[in-house]
């Protein structure tokens, strides 16, 4: 008969055992995660590899997913929230009806454009040729119409200033000689005329070509024209344009609200290359504005915003907090940027991501069409139909924050989400407000300043 000691024995063995194995159990969940984690992150960055290398990069999908989003809102929504979602996002939905399109007939090759000049060549048939026009009768014509293209070619404006005395003038005196004055030119004593140096503006900036291969084309066209050259008429221009780009900045900082965003770029030094930043404030319909700092810091902006009071939209980044401490500058944030991080979670956790980009989508539709309204339509809309929106995506996010794993795709889009709820709700206070930013991200890949191939050559300055 076993004695009471060896089972307490026993008893304070199996004890052992048990806590030993529920830290094991325990240590294996955390092991679990934290391959899961890695798994998912792993994924994310193939999935990032395959789209930067063999798919557009654009962030589109198809948008039918609207009983998705609701079937995954049911869960945290009561049933009037419910019915009132469904009700805007039928109406989101509703605004998007394209009606059906045949795709027109070919109507044959369009004609050259009329305001083109044009030149005639005759071509006449060896026989008539031979004998010559006086042995036929002409009866008619085929016309057929080409387009082509003279060679660039370069002019010469000499500026003769002829000088004059007058008939009359006394001998032995001080004569007078007339003689007009030189016409303006963009650089005083200058080289270039203001055609040409428009063309090196536009081909250089709105047609982004460096200036190795203008010098390249112009060497073709005849004219050896350093780069170097170049560089020195566009400095001195941009000195010709500040009073221009101030009054435009000037004008742009009274606006209601500025949309801003910034790019890294490459720029050549002497060892390393080091990285400057482009900056864009673009005051809807009215400016675009450009600006280049050294570094992407808080110091940046301040030099780039200097002055400005109202309503900023812009993202997250940490830079652009100690402008909203004061009141003067009011957050806006975007929602594209809240979108991309949905976007981003798509492999890793579909069926959650998926009813985020649905709710977001819904709110892009109604802006849409929303686009020519009156500021006060737009604010009616937006409280009659995109709150209800803007309210359930917000109790998703809460609801669902303690359920996602910590560090991946889906828990970094919740967290920027719930961080921006009141600067991404900002839009619903004033009608003039956009929901996004993508008017500036579209400035900066326009001009190609957001290239990462870009390399710009240029001193500290």
């Amino acid at each position: 008969m076993t004695s009471v000691e060896e089972i307490v024995r026993r008893l304070e063995d199996l004890e052992k055992r048990a806590v030993a194995a529920e830290e094991m159990r325990l240590a294996a969940e955390r092991e679990r995660d934290e391959y899961r984690t890695l798994y998912l992150e792993t994924m994310e960055r193939c999935r990032k590899l395959e789209l930067g290398l063999l798919s557009s990069k654009s962030e589109r999908r198809p948008d039918d997913g609207s009983q998705l989003s609701l079937d995954v809102l049911s869960l945290v929504l009561n049933e009037r929230q419910q019915a009132q979602l469904a009700d805007a996002l039928a109406e989101a939905n509703a605004e998007q009806d394209v009606k059906g399109h045949t795709r027109r007939k070919p109507t044959g090759r369009i004609p050259p454009p009329e305001h083109l000049p044009r030149v005639e060549i005759q071509v006449l048939p060896p026989e008539v040729e031979k004998l010559g026009l006086d042995a036929f009768e002409r009866i008619g014509e085929d016309v057929a119409e080409v387009i082509e293209r003279r060679p660039a070619s370069f002019v010469v404006a000499r500026v003769v200033r002829p000088k004059f005395v007058r008939k009359d003038r006394q001998r032995n005196t001080e004569t007078d000689v007339f003689v007009a004055a030189p016409p303006d030119l963009p650089i005083p004593r200058g080289l270039a005329g203001p055609g040409m140096l428009a063309e090196t503006i536009v081909k250089r900036w709105q047609d982004h070509m460096p200036l190795n291969r203008l010098e390249d084309m112009y060497a073709r066209d005849g004219l050896e024209l350093a780069k170097s050259t170049m560089c020195g008429w566009h400095s001195a221009l941009a000195e010709l344009a500040k009073p221009l780009v101030s009054a435009m900045r000037v004008d742009a900082f009274k606006q209601p609200y500025l949309c801003t965003d910034a790019t890294g770029v490459l720029v050549q030094q002497k060892e390393r290359c080091r990285t400057g930043h482009f900056w864009v404030l673009v005051a809807p319909e009215r400016h675009i504005l450009f600006e280049f700092t050294r570094d992407h810091s808080s110091d940046a902006v301040d030099e780039v915003l200097e002055g400005y009071r109202g309503y900023l939209v812009a993202d997250a980044h940490v830079v652009y907090d100690h402008l909203y401490t004061k009141g003067d500058v009011v957050e806006v944030n975007c929602w594209a940027h809240a979108r991309r991080y949905f976007f981003k979670a798509l492999d890793s956790d579909p069926k959650r991501a998926t009813a985020a980009l649905d709710l977001i989508g819904s709110l892009f539709r109604i802006e849409r069409s929303l686009a020519d309204a009156p500021r006060r339509k737009k604010e009616k809309i937006r409280e009659k139909r995109s709150r209800h929106i803007v309210d359930a995506f917000f109790s998703w996010c809460d609801a669902e924050v303690g359920a996602v794993l910590d560090n991946t795709p889906f828990s970094d889009a919740i967290r920027y989400a719930r961080n921006q709820r009141v600067g991404l709700s900002r839009f619903l206070e004033d009608g003039r407000l956009p929901i996004h930013n993508n008017m500036s991200e579209l400035a900066l890949r326009r001009e190609a300043v957001g290239r990462k191939n870009w390399l710009f050559v240029g001193s500290d300055d």
